[in-house]
């Protein structure tokens, strides 16, 4: 039985990964003119969604105990709004600040996981409470844009890690060096990380196995409200890391930012191969899906004559897509 699930796995994420080329190479081939098939474009995909890898791979956590979390992207912008406020009007240091935004996600991942795990309330009732204080609390906070200035902050941003390979020469005759931000050092650590953890460690397994049948669990004598509990604390620290990832990328902080973005988190997570049900799904498959999202954006954008809505349309088709294919393989599983 063991075998036949992980086959099943496997295979969505194979699905995943292939998609993701051939959507990839696609765009090389109609957009070639444009520069699609630079590696800078690829490595921007990296750069302008490193927030959302690390915020997904949390994601995938929960969704792995059958759990789901809404307030990922109002948590993102309260932590980009006390990192604005704190270093253009408090007058604090940027990373006293980074470490103040961890501690809150945390503190926020603690008290939802809390409702979840002991109180046992729904996780999308207990998230939506979670998503409305994280927006309200931002909006207490400044209901403005707040542009960050910070010099040690924006030195950070603007830092540039080169690569030793790939230069290649633009439009104009220019030699381009290819780079990527620290943002995305951040989050293929925190992929790498949770990879390692997911595969390897008691926690890892616990996650998969309250996902797969929490009754299961129970007489396996595993502490369950336990394990969703910090799945919730890890998944709130995944995001605030995130939040600050997102922050170096935006340079403000806004009462709006970061919306709908723990819908994008979540269909990566889907189109990844995570089930909504839990128990199966890995953050390699997460990190192809928001590469996915990331791919379609960019096409949509390098086209320039769509309008950016096309992307949520393709991102819906898609998610409609493996969530179906998922209901396939239960149903054969079923029949087995």
């Amino acid at each position: 039985m063991k075998n036949k699930k992980l086959n099943s796995n496997t295979l969505l994420l194979i699905i995943t990964i292939v998609l993701f080329f051939v959507m990839y190479a696609a765009g090389c081939i109609v957009y070639s003119d444009k520069g699609f098939g630079n590696i800078q474009t690829f490595l921007n995909l990296l750069i302008n969604n490193a927030g959302l890898l690390c915020v997904t791979c949390g994601m995938t956590c929960i969704m792995l105990t059958g759990g789901i979390d809404i307030s990922v992207g109002s948590l993102i912008a309260l932590d980009c709004m006390i990192l604005a406020v704190g270093m253009e009007h408090w007058g604090m240091s940027a990373p006293v600040l980074c470490i103040i935004v961890l501690l809150i996600g945390i503190v926020f991942g603690m008290v939802q996981g809390f409702c979840v795990g002991y109180l046992k309330i729904q996780p999308f009732i207990v998230t939506m409470a979670g998503m409305f204080f994280g927006r309200g609390m931002t909006a207490v906070i400044s209901t403005n844009q707040v542009s960050i200035s910070n010099e040690w902050f924006v030195k950070l941003a603007n830092t540039k890690i080169e690569l030793p390979f790939g230069a290649y020469t633009n439009n104009k005759g220019a030699l381009q060096i290819p780079f990527v931000r620290l943002t995305v050092v951040v989050a293929l650590i925190v992929l790498v990380v949770i990879f390692l953890m997911l595969r390897y460690t008691k926690f890892g397994r616990s996650l998969y196995a309250v996902g797969g049948n929490e009754q299961s669990a129970v007489m396996m004598g595993l502490n369950v409200p336990m394990t969703k509990l910090k799945a919730y604390v890890l998944s709130s620290f995944l995001c605030s890391i995130g939040g600050i990832c997102f922050c170096l990328n935006t340079m403000s902080g806004n009462v709006q930012q970061a919306t709908g973005l723990e819908m994008d988190a979540i269909s990566s997570s889907v189109i990844g191969g995570t089930l909504l049900t839990g128990g199966v799904g890995n953050v390699i498959g997460s990190f192809f899906g928001v590469m996915i999202n990331g791919t379609i954006s960019t096409l949509v954008k390098t086209n320039g004559k769509l309008l950016s809505s096309w992307s949520n349309i393709a991102v819906a088709a898609l998610l409609c897509f493996f969530i179906v294919l998922q209901s396939v393989f239960a149903k054969i599983k079923e029949k087995k």
